[in-house]
């Protein structure tokens, strides 16, 4: 038991890539899927894998963060590996954390990289995006909040950079899937940012800063119009995160 891993997948209408996701981590101990009522072929295609699949009910969440905590309760051994229903785990990656497991120096949690694709082609200028998505099950806390990672009850490691072969794969979304996320996260950054100062000057500069650091700094015009659409993206979710905490502090 002390050396098995379950991989955790919260789910809502994810059936779009459902499928290669969990062909990718069918050889680990075990699968929880985490459905938030579903109305698509989720759950039939995780029935399908032999997951195991628990309910949140979905309410009006706009995220998975809430479930997360759920989730990796309802998972049966001590460590847990949590990716999204749009990352990939490598055979690489797989190998790698059984490896780390076995070891006496093993920490209770590991930063892995992320390889993040935009119009379904690898943005380098993103990379490594280290992610918390492996950690022991026991003594983990993982906050409600979106973009947030779990806190560990012990030492923490990053996977080195330069292991790219060990890096999650982060499927692409379209155009349509990268705004309507936008709004959702959005909404939850509110929550989580909702005494943060705005002004016009402090909108103005760090939307521009976002899209300076993405288009320039990281060298997001070598990628065409890919790199430009990441670029818009970083400054708009910046954009709408303030606009949306500005437009709640001033309700009348």
């Amino acid at each position: 038991m002390e050396n098995k891993i379950s991989v955790v997948i919260n789910t809502y209408n994810a059936e779009r890539h459902l499928e290669k996701v969990l062909t990718a981590a069918k050889e680990f101990d075990e699968i929880v899927v985490c459905d938030m009522e579903s109305t698509d072929n989720t759950v039939k295609i995780a029935e399908h894998f032999g997951c195991k699949i628990v309910t949140f009910p979905k309410k009006d969440y706009v995220s998975a963060e809430p479930a997360r905590n759920f989730a990796i309760q309802s998972a049966s051994n001590p460590w847990i590996l949590v990716v999204d229903a749009d990352e990939i785990i490598t055979k690489e990656l797989r190998d790698y954390l059984y490896k780390q497991i076995e070891a006496n120096d093993c920490p209770a949690g590991l930063f892995i990289p992320r390889k993040n694709y935009v119009m379904n082609k690898f943005i380098k200028q993103t990379y490594p995006d280290p992610q918390l998505r492996f950690f022991k099950k026991e003594g983990s806390d993982w906050p409600p909040y979106v973009h947030t990672f779990p806190k560990v009850d012990g030492r923490v490691d990053k996977i080195p950079p330069e292991r790219m072969e060990l890096a999650l794969i982060h499927i692409s979304d379209t155009v349509y899937e990268q705004l309507h996320k936008m709004n959702q996260y959005t909404e939850n950054e509110v929550v989580k940012r909702g005494t943060q100062k705005v002004n016009l000057f402090r909108l103005f500069t760090k939307c521009y800063f976002r899209f300076f650091k993405s288009y320039i700094l990281k060298g997001g015009f070598r990628y065409g119009i890919r790199g430009l659409v990441y670029a818009v993206n970083a400054a708009n979710y910046k954009f709408y995160t303030m606009i949306k905490i500005w437009e709640k502090q001033h309700e009348v």
